[in-house]
């Protein structure tokens, strides 16, 4: 997929306005947001299958009979509820509620599929609207609706990333790498004497010696 790194750095940018407008820290909004890239896949996924099983009955290759779960899993694909689509999600009046969409389309997955019941998020009810659909259009790109299991691969990745870097300093809260403290030890050398340290870091970082 080309210009990936440029759609990663704006997706995360959106991601944060999530942050920003729900007050909750990133391990709070990391599963729903977690949820919205498994739920683009998955409808990735189901179309694939889909459109392959029908030129198999159109082939020959199989009966002509209404598609069932299994046909899917042998396609590695989830039969996903109507309801659950993420196109059809976008596209649905939501009557200015987007979030009880989201969160009735993982208890449908769940519905359907056991061995995923209670591992999807559901919690979509906290955040705006307006903020959840820009990030779904984002997902809803032509790129996206055709991407395969190794972009998201890496977009997963780049998420996981960038969310150990914001849960170092949820709250207020800033750990310096230990490369840089033990770089500054080495240049202050603070064995004697006095020093203020007004970040006050957890324990201080000048308790360290050479």
């Amino acid at each position: 997929m080309q210009g990936l790194e440029k759609f990663e750095s704006g997706l995360w940018k959106i991601a944060d306005n999530l942050r920003a407008n729900s007050n909750l820290a990133s391990n709070e909004y990391f599963m729903p947001i977690m949820g919205l890239i498994f739920l683009r896949h998955a409808t990735n996924r189901f179309y694939e299958a889909q459109a392959a099983l029908e030129a198999d009955k159109r082939a020959g290759k199989m009966p002509d009979r209404p598609l069932v779960e299994a046909d899917f899993t042998r396609r590695r694909a989830l039969k996903l509820p109507e309801a659950a689509r993420f196109d059809v999600i976008l596209k649905t009046p939501k009557d200015g509620n987007l979030g009880a969409a989201l969160t009735a389309a993982m208890e449908a997955i769940e519905a359907a599929f056991p061995p995923l019941a209670g591992q999807l998020p559901k919690d979509y009810g906290r955040f705006e609207s307006s903020v959840l659909e820009e990030m779904m259009r984002m997902f809803d790109s032509e790129g996206l609706r055709n991407a395969s299991g190794d972009v998201f691969g890496r977009i997963y990745e780049y998420f996981l990333a960038e969310f150990s870097k914001q849960g170092a300093h949820d709250n207020g809260e800033f750990f310096t790498p230990p490369s840089i403290v033990q770089t500054i030890v080495n240049v202050i050398e603070p064995d004697h004497g006095v020093i203020l340290d007004p970040a006050c870091g957890s324990g201080g970082m000048f308790v360290n010696r050479r």
